[in-house]
């Protein structure tokens, strides 16, 4: 309902409440949907007694949609700002030198930003392009393809722009690679205002959703520990994916609008399958929104198509495009796509409202699902592929379907991104008001839904244009498609902590846009039967008033907590890791090989250039192995065995990081040396108590003692308060 409706509809009530009991009992009869029958000389002949001109109309759509853009572009551009000033704050990037600022990427991020300063090394891009696809100057004795294996076409473009642009003389490298990925943040930011607009009709929704989103910063997203993470390059481009697809979506549609929304969703999936390795994850889970909503005959059939023909096209580009990644066709999504396509035909005959296609529909749905798991097994079993093998394991672990003493399966199954989430999250959602307003809308959303299904069966058509008075906002499909969409993410969540980055940015869009409709609360006020007070009135009233008591409420309890992030300054320095690489650049041979924990082997990656043992990638077999293998320094075995180990992996210097080894977690059993004994069978577990046995001591403790036959393999050559380095001897002395 645009906002037009809305204030016409508006001013007609007003007109019924002050006028005489006999004329108001004889325009009780007339409401908005008589109006829209109108003809065109009567409406405007109504519209000119209202004082309304088809040429004021015109102005008030303008002013409605400038105002609305220029609140959702300065939304996103100050939450850039808000994100750069709050790292300025946290890191003092602009006082520290190059070393100290790389320092700040931990684990996997400095591995992609490692890959950015090499592209800006290379002679030319395209040299640069070839060493990243033919590299074997990152890890020992191993020849990746990065490009494929760690998605760098974010690394890509950047590099590309900085050096196109001539940002070369303008600004530093870091301070472009991080101003982009805040940009994109805003862009995600902008992308929500539109979605809740769209849905709601006013832009109060979307400065809600923006202010629900900043306030719930710790569970929206990870821009503030995980800077080049994929998801931050990613996660924009969905979230315009699904703006686009809301409006796309919506009935009666002008075909420009439509086709700018289908040319967008086109655009936005392509980008999305390109910058993260997992996106075809989430396309799923958005598919199967689709379907269900296809399913109930809730949106028109040729516009899902046309989506599912874009799912199809986007996996086809990103399978050439990422050098035949196979992931990318025994993935659920393309099995699940051209199932639906093969059954596009006995779809079409069943949106008749008979018994027999009501019987039909149910096996429809049956037969999508058996083509969709067939297909994936046949796929699966004449498609050479290593599709994340050992994630189909956790998720058996994780159901409780097995056990394993497997390291790296215990390992991920201690991270607490992998767990339930805790009840400190839900806390935080409730006392910011967002988790109550949330449950109210969805509540209200899904019994509308369900009445309009059971209208379906019934044989009762939908209305081709919902109006407000109607309150049947169940009948709307991208508001369907938002309830069924966030009820799979919550589900997904409610199982892995680490899944709320992608669902609470849309618990914040969907409780905004609840809260800023009239169509929600005359759903509700249709179903209370409401007498004292004319439903539509309130419903505009309470549409405006709520939003704006809530508004109140978190800029009195929250805006100063925010303002206190800004100015107060914070420090993060470590002086070991920096003195650790500064003697590495200085003392170590160029051609040495590292070996030490797969995050701190990143960082040496990134600060040094050094090659290194192993990284911290979860999506290789051989790298996990490697990384069990390379782990076993804080095992209890023996020196010759951690010798063995190392020399395999043509290492030249170990580190030992002293806060593993002495590592004293809140969580016994999920320590680094605590898996390892579990998987080395060194701790027996006999009526509820652990008993640790093994003929050696800890190998990190032992070598610190400098007796042999640990001096004969190791000489320790550097340490300090946090890192001991040894090196590698290739000649072995066996004298005691």
């Amino acid at each position: 309902i645009s906002q037009c409706d809305f204030m016409y509809c508006f001013a007609i009530t007003l007109k019924k409440m002050f006028s005489g009991a006999a004329d108001l009992r004889q325009r009780k009869k007339q409401n908005c949907t008589e109006s829209d029958k109108m003809a065109p000389e009567e409406r405007n002949k109504e519209n000119s007694k209202l004082g309304r001109s088809p040429k004021y109309m015109l102005i008030q759509r303008f002013a409605k949609l400038f105002f609305g853009c220029l609140a959702a572009v300065t939304s996103g551009m100050m939450y850039a700002v808000y994100l750069s000033t709050y790292h300025e704050r946290k890191f003092w990037f602009s006082s520290r030198q190059e070393l100290e600022r790389e320092i700040t990427f931990q684990g996997d991020s400095a591995i992609y930003y490692s890959f950015y300063k090499e592209l800006l090394k290379a002679p030319s891009f395209e040299r640069g392009v070839y060493e990243l696809t033919h590299n074997n100057k990152t890890i020992s004795l191993k020849t990746i393809n990065a490009v494929q294996q760690m998605t760098l076409y974010p690394e890509l473009i950047a590099s590309v722009l900085y050096q196109a642009s001539g940002s070369e003389e303008v600004i530093e490298p870091v301070y472009f690679y991080i101003g982009i990925v805040f940009g994109l943040q805003g862009i995600y930011v902008t992308a929500l205002f539109v979605t809740s607009w769209v849905m709601s009709g006013t832009w109060l929704a979307g400065m809600l959703t923006v202010a629900w989103f900043i306030i719930n910063r710790t569970d929206t997203t990870r821009i503030d520990y995980s800077i080049p993470s994929r998801e931050n390059w990613a996660l924009p481009y969905f979230a315009c994916q699904v703006a686009a697809l809301t409006g796309y979506l919506k009935k009666n549609l002008n075909s420009s609008a439509e086709k700018f929304c289908y040319l967008l969703v086109n655009a936005s999936t392509y980008t999305f399958m390109m910058m993260w390795e997992y996106s075809h994850y989430l396309l799923f889970v958005q598919a199967v929104s689709l379907f269900l909503l296809d399913s109930f005959a809730l949106a028109q059939t040729e516009k899902v198509h046309e989506v599912y023909r874009i799912y199809l096209f986007s996996v086809i580009v990103g399978y050439l495009l990422q050098f035949e990644n196979s992931a990318l066709l025994v993935s659920p999504l393309l099995s699940l796509v051209v199932a639906l396509m093969l059954s596009k035909s006995l779809q079409m005959n069943m949106k008749k409202s008979t018994f027999v296609s009501r019987l039909l529909k149910i096996i429809y749905i049956y037969l999508v699902l058996t083509i969709a798991v067939t297909l994936n097994f046949l796929l699966k079993m004449f498609i050479p592929h290593k599709e994340n093998e050992h994630l189909l394991k956790f998720i058996e672990v994780k159901l409780g379907l097995n056990t394993t003493k497997n390291f790296t399966m215990n390992w991920l199954l201690c991270q607490e991104s992998l767990q339930a989430p805790s009840q400190d999250f839900f806390l935080r959602l409730t006392q910011s008001s967002l988790l109550p307003f949330y449950i109210l809308v969805l509540i209200i959303c899904l019994f509308s839904v369900t009445q309009v299904i059971f209208r379906k069966i019934c044989g009762e058509p939908l209305k081709e244009t919902v109006k407000l008075e109607d309150g049947r906002i169940g009948e709307r499909p991208e508001i369907v498609y938002h309830v069924i969409h966030t009820i799979l993410l919550g589900c997904l969540a409610m199982c892995l902590e680490g899944m709320k980055y992608l669902w609470t940015p849309y618990v914040c869009m969907l409780a905004a846009f609840g809260v800023c409709s009239p169509e929600l609360w005359m759903t509700l006020f249709k179903w209370l039967r409401l007498k004292a007070v004319h439903p539509i009135l309130l419903a505009l009233i309470l549409s405006m008033a709520v939003p704006t008591i809530i508004g109140f409420s978190l800029w009195k309890e929250f805006f100063p907590r925010i303002m206190t992030e800004l100015t107060e300054l914070q420090e993060f320095y470590d002086p070991d890791t920096v003195e650790l690489m500064t003697w590495i650049k200085r003392q170590a041979p160029v051609a040495a090989v590292f070996a030490g924990s797969p995050q701190l082997m990143g960082v040496i990656k990134l600060c040094t250039g050094w090659m290194v043992s192993s990284l911290p990638l979860y999506n290789d077999d051989d790298l996990l192995k490697r990384n069990e293998n390379i782990y076993q320094i804080y095992s209890k075995r023996s020196a010759e065995d951690i010798y063995k180990i190392l020399t395999s992996y043509k290492a030249n210097f170990l580190v030992i990081e002293d806060s593993i080894c002495n590592e004293v977690g809140p969580v016994r059993g999920c320590r680094v040396k605590d898996l390892l004994d579990i998987a080395n069978g060194h701790v027996v577990c006999e009526e509820g108590d652990n008993y640790a046995y093994s003929k050696y001591g800890r190998f990190c403790h032992e070598i610190k003692m400098n007796y042999s036959p640990y001096v004969n393999y190791f000489t320790r050559v550097y340490w300090n308060r946090s890192y001991f380095v040894y090196r590698i001897n290739t000649v072995i002395s066996f004298q005691s």
